[in-house]
C-alpha cells in the first residue's frame, strides 16, 4: 500500500519534472547546438595542448555567452522580429548587407566543417568513402529540416548528443587532481600567454560566443511568441526566458569543462602534444569505454553535427528571408515559405561542396572559432545598441548587469582578436 508521503512525493517530483520540461525553450536548443564537432574538437583540443589552464575559459565564457544570448532572446521575443529585421530597419542597407554575407560567409564554413566531421567518422564506420557519406549526410539533414518538424527531430538527435556524457563519466572514472582541477578553473594561474595559447583561446571564445546563435535565438523567440499567440510580454515571460538561456548556456559550458579535462587527463596519459585525427580525439574515453571508446565519440560527433547543422542553415536562412522580407520559419511548410528554404538547401549544398576540398578536418573545426572571433566583437556592439534602444524595446531594455557583461564580451573578443593579427607587429 502506498503511503500518503509517498505519494505527496511523487507528485511533487513529477510536478517539478513537468515545470523543468516546460522551461526547455529555444534556449536549451541554442545551447546543446553550440556544442557541435567544431565546438567538441577544440575544447579537446585546448585541454591536450594546453591541459588544466584552460579550464578557466569555461567559467569565463558563461556569463559573457548567457548575457549575449539573453538580449538575442529578450529582443526576439520583445519586438518580434530578428536581428537582421531591426538592422535593416534601423542601421541601413550598407551595415545590413555586410553582416549578412560576412556572416553567411563564416556560417557556411562552420557547416562544411561539421558535415566534414560526419563523413569522416562514418567512414571509419563503414569503410564507405566521407564523400558519400557527406552527401547522405546533407540529404538526411535537408530532408528532416524541410519535410518534418525540426523539434521532432531535434529531439530524435539529443539522444545522440547524451554520448557527450561519457566524458564526464570518463572524468569521474578516472583519478583526477581535484583541488588543481578547481584552482584553474576560478584562476588562470598556470595560463602561458603566447601566440599559441591565445590563438586557441580566440577558438573558444569564437566557438563558444558564435553569431549563428545569436540570430538563431532571436528567430526562434519570435517563432514561440507566435505559435504561443503572445501579445504582451510579462514578467513572468521575461523570467521563463532569462531561465530558459541560463540553462542552455550552463550545459553547454558544463560540456565544455569535461571536454576540457577529459583532454587534458588524455594528454597525461598517452602523452600527446596535440590532436591530428580523431582516433587520438577517441582516446579521451578510452580509460572507461575501451574499444567501444571511436564509436561514442563518433555518436557524440554525428548527433552534435547533425542538431547544429540545420541551427547554422536555418540562421541563414533567416537572415537572407529578412534581407528581402520573404516568409520565413522553420514552423511553416516548403510551399508557404520556398525562398527562406532554398536557402537553406544552398547553405548546406556549399558546405558539402567546401567538404569535398580535402581540407584537414581538425584543423577546420578549429579554424571555424576563430574565424567566428574576427566577426562577433560588432555583431555585439551592434546587438547592446538595440538592446538599449527603448524605441526598439520600450521598458525592457538591459540592466546595468547586462550592459557591463555585453561590453566585456565584446571587448574580451576584439583584444584576441587585436593580437592575434598585429602581436608580432608589437612583439
Amino acid at each position: 500500500m502506498i503511503s500518503c508521503d509517498s505519494f505527496f512525493c511523487y507528485n511533487y517530483c513529477m510536478s517539478w519534472l513537468k515545470n523543468f520540461k516546460e522551461k526547455f525553450g529555444p534556449g536549451i536548443i541554442t545551447g546543446a547546438s553550440d556544442d557541435d564537432p567544431a565546438g567538441i574538437l577544440t575544447y579537446l583540443q585546448a585541454g591536450v595542448v594546453l591541459g588544466l589552464s584552460s579550464l578557466w575559459t569555461a567559467l569565463l565564457t558563461l556569463p559573457l555567452m548567457y548575457s549575449v544570448q539573453e538580449m538575442c532572446a529578450r529582443i526576439g521575443l520583445v519586438t518580434g522580429h530578428g536581428l537582421i529585421h531591426l538592422i535593416k530597419k534601423r542601421y541601413g542597407r550598407l551595415l545590413l548587407w555586410s553582416i549578412a554575407l560576412i556572416s553567411t560567409i563564416v556560417i557556411t564554413i562552420n557547416i562544411g566543417a561539421d558535415l566534414l566531421a560526419i563523413g569522416v567518422v562514418m567512414e571509419k564506420f563503414t569503410d564507405l568513402s566521407r564523400l558519400i557519406w557527406l552527401v547522405l549526410g546533407a540529404g538526411v539533414i535537408l530532408s528532416a529540416t524541410i519535410f518534418f518538424s525540426y523539434r521532432m527531430f531535434a529531439r530524435i538527435l539529443k539522444w545522440l548528443t547524451f554520448s557527450l556524457f561519457f566524458y564526464v563519466a570518463t572524468v569521474l572514472y578516472l583519478n583526477i587532481d581535484w583541488s588543481s582541477a578547481l584552482v584553474s578553473t576560478i584562476w588562470p594561474i598556470h595560463f602561458q600567454f603566447n601566440q599559441t595559447s591565445l590563438f586557441l583561446l580566440a577558438a573558444i571564445v569564437g566557438t563558444t560566443i558564435s553569431p549563428y546563435l545569436f540570430f538563431w535565438q532571436a528567430e526562434e523567440e519570435v517563432e514561440e511568441k507566435s505559435s504561443r499567440r503572445i501579445f504582451f510580454v510579462t514578467k513572468h515571460e521575461l523570467k521563463d526566458l532569462k531561465e530558459d538561456t541560463f540553462l542552455g548556456m550552463l550545459f553547454s559550458n558544463g560540456v565544455m569543462w569535461f571536454l576540457i579535462l577529459a583532454a587534458a587527463q588524455l594528454a597525461k596519459l598517452y602523452g600527446l602534444g596535440v590532436i591530428e585525427n580523431f582516433d587520438q580525439a577517441a582516446l579521451a574515453l578510452k580509460p572507461l569505454l575501451g574499444n567501444a571508446a571511436f564509436l561514442m565519440f563518433g555518436l557524440g560527433i554525428i548527433g552534435t553535427g547533425m542538431l547544429a547543422i540545420p541551427v547554422l542553415a536555418g540562421s541563414i536562412g533567416y537572415m537572407w528571408a529578412e534581407v528581402f522580407n520573404w516568409r520565413e520559419g522553420l514552423n511553416k511548410i516548403f510551399r508557404k515559405a520556398p525562398a527562406f528554404y532554398w536557402v537553406i538547401i544552398l547553405a548546406t549544398a556549399v558546405g558539402v561542396a567546401l567538404s569535398f576540398s580535402g581540407l584537414d578536418p581538425v584543423k577546420l573545426l578549429v579554424y571555424t572559432g576563430v574565424l567566428y572571433a574576427l566577426i562577433t566583437p560588432p555583431l555585439i556592439i551592434i546587438i547592446l545598441h538595440l538592446a538599449n534602444d527603448k524605441k526598439v524595446m520600450g521598458h525592457k531594455t538591459n540592466s546595468r548587469v547586462s550592459n557591463i557583461l555585453g561590453w566585456f564580451s565584446a571587448l574580451v573578443i576584439m583584444v584576441l582578436v587585436l593580437y592575434l593579427l598585429f602581436g608580432k607587429v608589437f612583439a
